[in-house]
């Protein structure tokens, strides 16, 4: 991470495709069918639940700070994390993140609690406290341990991190690392990885579980290979514009005897950033890559999935922890998602970002089959409702337009001309359907805040309307006192209507301003007629990119276009929205790949198209 700040001052004849029937095989995330933890204490807003949600969104809720380096403050103060980790101890998840000042911890992946400590010493000289750290259970204790090139940063330890209560295991880890991930193995071997570098690889060495002291030397892990997979070019359109890829945010995870080293790249502001992965049948190698990235979400509201963290849920399913960029007023303004995972019967390591970004069901929830040929999965099937509808507002400021609030692209927002009180966004469904849920994210515009703040909080009160003329309370947030710029809201019961109106009430900072009102449900209507003439257009010049285009659906807002390896392992999945065409930048050089595409549009998804493959 701290390798690509260098460049931070910077930024002032094609083959005939064969066409398969669509395989029968589907991807599912198995739940377990019990109740939710997230019963257990209190919610964000500091009370009981009457009902408990059993879904989330990404971008995940949390109180995410302000980036506290003034250098890149330039274009605006603003949130940013990145790097996270997600660990599981004793019964509660723990979530730690870049320059947030502390870390969170939920017992339902939902609730999020912050507790605020400063890891790092006076004699420490840097803005981010704790940089991309590692974080690790190693028996009944929990690690932590911050990104640095120096002799002289402590790990630190817990046994109980929800009271904050630490201390240090070592004052001094000698031989550092940037980016590190710790993985205990079950035989008892301590390992570290560690590496960011457009010039160098990830590195690996056996630590001493008890002392922390290496064992031997540091060994070359994997370096990108950008000459055969496409997706590791760096750049917004994988072209290696400016700069070579970057490999980071090593993570390491064993299953069923393998071990999958996973890896960051090519570049965190863009929006192929994603997750590699490397498998071998040893801790420090050798390793073979998997083709395509495991985590990887290129489109959609919000984009990215790299450097980030495996872990599994008390029900024993995996979920995978991400960055995702935004990158507007710094390269580095950041969020986290996180969506679930798992490794198929061949032991081929995947991530479900397919509607990544719309309503997924929580572990432990009693996820009913969507009734779209998914089998039982963690998404709810609630289509969005209200992408590029009608939109009014109280007021605008200067170029920030009313309709950015509903385009669908995280990096544009809608701002009222001021954050008091009384200014409001109204969007139109087009026609009455069913609104189960409902996203509010927030955008930063003239904020004030460096670091982390404490205390503050979002207020605000929804209502919804047949008519656009008689209103009814939604959600009233009047009485909230937390900070919630992502907040979502899963209604107890669905309601029918067809207009939603967001009213502020109280800003921690700057404008009201949203880059997303976003409403979740089902039209009253039919699904989307299947994609015809779906046409991959792959090179002989350039075998990792392809040129995709299809027949558009008259009535579809946005496609999910799959890709993989197999017929039987579409793993990845990009959506496109308002296009009829895609550039198709991500394939390993040396092997076939294969295609699929499903419609989208309020009222659910088409059945996929023939599977195409391309040689």
């Amino acid at each position: 991470m701290v390798a690509k700040l260098i460049y931070t001052v910077f930024l002032i004849a094609a083959t005939v495709p064969q066409v398969f029937p669509q395989s029968n095989s589907k991807r599912h995330i198995a739940l377990t069918q019990k109740v939710g933890r997230s019963g257990a204490g209190n919610n964000r807003y500091g009370e009981r639940p009457a009902f408990i949600q059993r879904t989330y969104c990404n971008p995940l809720n949390i109180d995410y700070g302000y980036t506290p380096i003034p250098n890149f403050t330039q274009w605006g103060k603003h949130r940013a994390t990145a790097d996270p980790v997600i660990v599981t101890y004793k019964g509660d998840y723990y979530l730690f993140s870049t320059n947030q000042w502390g870390y969170w911890w939920s017992n339902d992946l939902s609730n999020w609690h912050f507790v605020s400590r400063l890891f790092l010493k006076p004699w420490h000289k840097v803005y981010d406290e704790l940089c991309a750290p590692a974080v690790w259970v190693q028996g009944d204790t929990m690690l932590v341990f911050g990104s640095t090139y120096s002799t002289n940063f402590p790990i630190w330890m817990s046994t109980n991190p929800k009271g904050n209560e630490w201390k240090e295991a070592v004052d001094s880890f000698e031989i550092g690392g940037w980016d590190p991930a710790f993985f205990p193995d079950d035989d008892g071997k301590l390992y570290m990885y560690n590496g960011s570098s457009n010039r160098y690889p990830l590195y690996g060495i056996q630590i001493d579980r008890k002392t922390f002291t290496p064992k031997g030397t540091r060994k070359e892990m994997y370096f990108l290979e950008p000459w055969r997979y496409g997706w590791q070019r760096f750049g917004e359109y994988l072209d290696n514009t400016f700069l070579d890829p970057f490999i980071e945010g090593a993570w390491m995870t064993k299953y069923n005897g393998k071990y999958y080293l996973q890896y960051g790249a090519p570049g965190t502001e863009f929006s192929g950033y994603a997750d590699g992965v490397v498998v071998g049948d040893h801790p420090l190698g050798p390793f073979t890559p998997q083709s395509f990235p495991f985590s990887y979400k290129p489109g959609g509201f919000a984009r990215g999935a790299g450097h980030g963290a495996t872990f599994k849920d008390p029900y024993n399913n995996w979920w995978h922890v991400s960055t995702m960029a935004i990158s507007v007023k710094n390269n580095f303004e950041r969020r986290i998602g996180i969506w679930p995972a798992g490794f198929d019967k061949d032991g081929v390591m995947y991530m479900d970002a397919a509607f990544g970004d719309y309503p997924y069901y929580l572990p432990g929830s009693n996820s009913p089959s969507t009734g779209q040929g998914r089998g039982e999965t963690t998404f709810t099937g609630w289509m969005l409702l209200n992408y590029n509808k009608p939109v009014i507002v109280s007021s605008t400021l200067g170029s920030y337009y009313p309709n950015f609030a509903v385009d669908e692209n995280i990096k544009t927002y809608w701002s009222a001309a001021t954050g008091n009180k009384g200014e409001w966004v109204q969007t139109d469904l087009g026609n009455t359907g069913t609104v189960r849920a409902i996203q509010i994210n927030y955008a930063d515009q003239d904020v004030t805040f460096l670091g982390k703040p404490q205390g503050t909080y979002h207020q605000y009160k929804l209502y919804h309307s047949v008519d656009g003329k008689s209103w009814k309370l939604l959600a009233d947030k009047s009485n909230n006192r937390t900070d919630v710029p992502h907040d979502y809201i899963e209604l107890e019961k669905p309601v029918q209507t067809r207009y939603i109106k967001l009213e502020n009430l109280h800003m921690p900072t700057g404008k009201f301003a949203i880059s997303g009102l976003r409403v979740f449900g089902n039209g009253n209507g039919s699904k989307p007629d299947t994609v015809q003439q779906f046409i991959v257009l792959r090179t002989e010049k350039d075998k990792r990119s392809a040129w995709l285009k299809w027949r558009p659906v008259d009535n579809a807002y946005a496609y999910n276009i799959y890709m993989g390896v197999a017929p039987d392992k579409l793993y990845n999945c990009v959506m496109v929205y308002s296009a009829n065409e895609y550039y198709c930048k991500a394939m390993d050089k040396e092997k076939p790949c294969f295609f699929a595409i499903e419609a989208i549009n309020e009222n659910g998804v088409s059945a996929r198209s023939q599977i195409v493959r391309v040689e």
